[in-house]
């Protein structure tokens, strides 16, 4: 399986697990889309940052319509990057924020934590 296709079927599966599974549809929601835009500029930062200075490199093989090889500096747009990063990464980083945040809308539904638990410890006189 190619890198673009593991990135596909992981956002397809996040897609489902919104809407069908957990039933939190936050896919839908204009406040969603409005936080991923934020998202989606520090990830491109971030990103461009790390391939641009090489700290992480890419077989152009492996990614969707590139044929930059893994030694050669890869370009700011183009044969299939944006801001020097593959875009399969904004599809992998789509997946990790809106399941993160399916996550926790799912289990706070649920009550799970009544009790707050940070903060200082709470032993003593009268505490438990």
């Amino acid at each position: 399986m190619t890198y673009t296709q593991i990135a596909v079927m992981v956002v397809a599966l996040t897609v489902v697990l919104d809407v069908v599974v957990l039933r939190t549809r936050l896919l839908v929601r204009k406040v969603f889309w409005t936080a991923y835009v934020i998202v989606v500029f520090f990830q491109l930062v971030t990103n461009g940052f790390l391939t641009a200075f090489e700290i992480v490199r890419y077989d152009g093989g492996a990614i969707l319509g590139s044929t930059v090889p893994v030694t050669a500096t890869p370009p700011m747009f183009g044969d299939g990057r944006i801001l020097y990063a593959p875009f399969e990464d904004l599809l992998f980083g789509f997946a990790l924020v809106s399941q993160a945040l399916a996550w926790w809308v799912y289990f706070g539904r649920r009550d799970l934590d009544r009790e707050p638990r940070s903060g200082p410890p709470r032993i003593g006189p009268g505490r438990s």
